[in-house]
């Protein structure tokens, strides 16, 4: 029984989602909330994309990936484990109640919970369960091909 009212609420958040399938729709639809958002393109690096769905209405997201999937972000030395599902909740600078993302603080694995950009669009903060955060450049989390605008549109 509290399976199905389980599946009722899941079936219930994602009514009148936009829904992509497959590695390349899926990034494309990313990349389209991630900009929307006021997120850059590679905040998300993930692999293995199933399936990619966005709720306008709410901001509620998800991502299925065949398998989890760790990146390191080497300019900062952050491992960040994505699970084989991640939800949020997105709004314009920042994702909330997300689920399935996690990074590796010392030797501990501590869940991220929120993100949120600040106001003057140069830094990024990660937010954990504890309420305790760690702040990171905006650049980090850049492609490569959005770096070079930013470097355009500076000089």
């Amino acid at each position: 029984m509290a399976s199905d009212l389980q599946k009722s609420i899941h079936e219930d958040e994602r009514a009148g989602a936009e829904i992509a399938y497959g590695a390349e729709d899926c990034y494309s639809l990313i990349v389209k909330v991630s900009q929307d958002s006021g997120f850059p393109k590679g905040m998300l690096p993930l692999k293995y994309l199933e399936e990619f769905g966005y709720v306008s209405k709410t901001g509620f997201i998800w991502m299925k990936q065949k398998a989890p999937y760790q990146h390191y972000f080497s300019s900062i030395k952050m491992l960040v484990s994505y699970a084989k599902m991640i939800t949020a909740y997105v709004e314009r600078g920042k994702m909330k109640k997300i689920s399935g993302v996690k990074s590796k603080q010392l030797l501990l694995w501590v869940p991220t919970i929120e993100m949120s950009i600040n106001e003057d669009q140069k830094k990024i903060y990660f937010k954990t369960l504890m309420g305790i955060g760690m702040s990171y450049p905006i650049i980090v989390f850049m492609t490569d091909e959005e770096k070079e605008e930013a470097k355009c549109s500076s000089a």
